[in-house]
């Protein structure tokens, strides 16, 4: 809905203003014009530096979703090689079809995007495409598509613009590589890909493409999966390494640049393995290993994923006062989401070190609409955050990782309760039985309460999401040991562990394991 353009009778044009059409400047901007507060969302997001577009809805909203297709698209892939222990039988080969696959996400996503303009509008939320920037203490300048200013006035101001993929500051980098964001405006195959740094993105890029059978390397660069629970990180890594990924370990990437345009390397998109008639170049890429030498190789593509910043600049925080840190660029909040100066706020993966998920920044900003229109107290929890990693083997967790356990509660406070499981789906085709794992965190003292739950494995997602209410109200072991499993099924695992991993360890010392 487009905003009004004569003057207010108001002391500000808009009871709340919101800069950045992310999950989080949604959720509040939704929930205030519910609770019937005048509201407008600005939303114009730069393209990436290779011209991919964003929509409405941000990184996070949109990316979600695409993360989600490109897993299943992968996943289908290994549903087809599985189903002929089930009998079935194609009358032709399977090939995969990548222009179908870019068109079919692409579109829904621009559909996505429609919808949520008409839901904006049946809320009564005024969107604007257009920047923001704040230039006074109430006060935003709005730069149209077409290049023209006006200041608007606003009781209170939110900052939701998200982040952006992160570049190494190296030769080529820009010109050359792509994100995630980018992956899918490519017309054919990436090809032979090297995916650089150990992010969830990375892995879940990495997972996709070679799940398509495109042949993939992975340099961690500089750490795998930094934030969550390295124990079950380096099963992650074990399982794509199994499975036939490669890692460049303890490697620096110095610089990429293109060689001279082959025709033999451009690949089908009626399938990742046959050449076609045009014509692109490959990307030489220069790295230093961990013994200092310079090293070179070929590649058809190189993804980054070397970590996300903040969209915060440019958009005039620093006139108002509203303090970020400056490693980061990410903006200071308190308990109620607020900044450094009183009537601004800020939502989502802007903030400064608190975990950032869809779903949480959805969450955080409803709760922030009630707290400033409905005379509601209750605060975002950023510590019980439910999260997915959508590699193939799926993982998910809720609460604290191990290390950050031991070191809040002191390792021998600190239970940790493990297993495998084997999906009865696998057993047919024969899949590796010590794949899927789970493990239990419990605060001994506290009568084993659980503060954290990993799983890895088909749907952990899925699995984990129906704990996370347990684990809200307290959930202790003892409470888990008192369910019971649904049979045949995977998530049973979790409400009958009796292996500890100290007893795990101990016995793998002696040798007995």
């Amino acid at each position: 809905m487009d905003p009004p353009t004569g003057p207010s009778s108001r002391p500000y044009d808009y009871d709340l203003l919101v800069i950045g059409g992310g999950s989080g400047g949604l959720a509040v901007a939704k929930e205030a014009a519910w609770l019937r507060k005048k509201v407008l969302i600005l939303d114009l997001a730069a393209p990436s530096p290779r011209g991919t577009k964003r929509e409405l809805g941000g990184a996070s909203l949109n990316m979600d979703s695409i993360r989600k297709f490109l897993q299943q698209a992968s996943l289908l892939g290994t549903a087809v090689q599985d189903s002929q222990k089930y009998g079935w039988r194609m009358k032709e080969p399977v090939c995969h079809c990548w222009s179908e696959l870019v068109e079919a996400v692409q579109q829904q996503v621009k559909t996505r995007s429609v919808e949520l303009k008409r839901e904006l509008k049946r809320c009564g939320v005024f969107h604007l495409k257009a920047r923001g920037e704040v230039v006074a203490a109430h006060t935003v300048e709005v730069t149209e598509e077409n290049g023209g200013k006006r200041r608007l006035t606003a009781e209170t101001i939110v900052i939701a613009t998200g982040d952006e993929p992160q570049y190494l500051g190296i030769p080529g980098d820009r010109d050359y590589c792509l994100t995630s964001e980018d992956l899918l405006s490519l017309p054919h195959p990436p090809g032979r890909t090297l995916v650089v740094g150990g992010s969830a993105e990375g892995l879940e890029c990495a997972g996709f493409l070679f799940g398509l059978g495109l042949p993939v390397t992975i340099m961690l660069q500089p750490d795998l999966l930094p934030g969550f629970d390295q124990k079950m990180a380096q099963k992650i890594e074990n399982h794509m390494f199994v499975t036939g990924v490669e890692f460049l370990y303890h490697c620096s990437l110095t610089k990429v640049e293109q060689t001279e345009v082959r025709s033999e390397d451009v690949l089908s998109g009626a399938s990742a393995t046959t050449p076609e008639q045009g014509s692109r170049g490959r990307l030489r890429v220069t790295f230093i290993s961990k013994e200092g030498q310079t090293k070179q190789e070929d590649f058809d593509t190189v993804l980054l994923a070397v970590g996300r910043k903040a969209s915060t600049r440019d958009i005039g925080l620093e006139c108002v006062g509203v303090k970020c840190s400056q490693d980061t660029g990410r903006i200071l909040v308190n308990e109620l989401d607020e900044t450094s100066v009183a009537h601004i706020y800020a939502i989502g993966s802007v903030q400064h070190g608190r975990p950032s998920t869809t779903g949480l920044s959805v969450h955080a900003g409803t709760l922030l609409a009630r707290r400033l229109y409905r005379g509601d107290s209750i605060l975002c929890d950023y510590i019980s955050v439910p999260t997915v990693v959508l590699t193939p083997l799926e993982y998910a967790a809720c609460g604290l990782c191990e290390e950050k356990a031991n070191l809040t509660f002191g390792e021998a406070s600190v239970e940790v309760y493990h297993s495998h499981y084997w999906p009865l789906e696998w057993e047919l085709p024969a899949r590796n039985k010590n794949t899927c794992y789970v493990k239990v965190i419990c605060h001994i003292p506290d009568n084993e309460r659980v503060v954290g739950l990993h799983v890895m494995g088909p749907n952990a997602g899925d699995i984990v999401q129906g704990f996370v209410v347990a684990m809200k109200c307290g959930l202790t072991k003892g409470q888990l040991d008192a369910t019971v499993g649904i049979h045949p099924g995977s998530a049973q695992v979790l409400s009958s562990l009796t292996q500890t991993q100290r007893i795990s360890e101990a016995l793998m010392m002696r040798g007995n394991c």
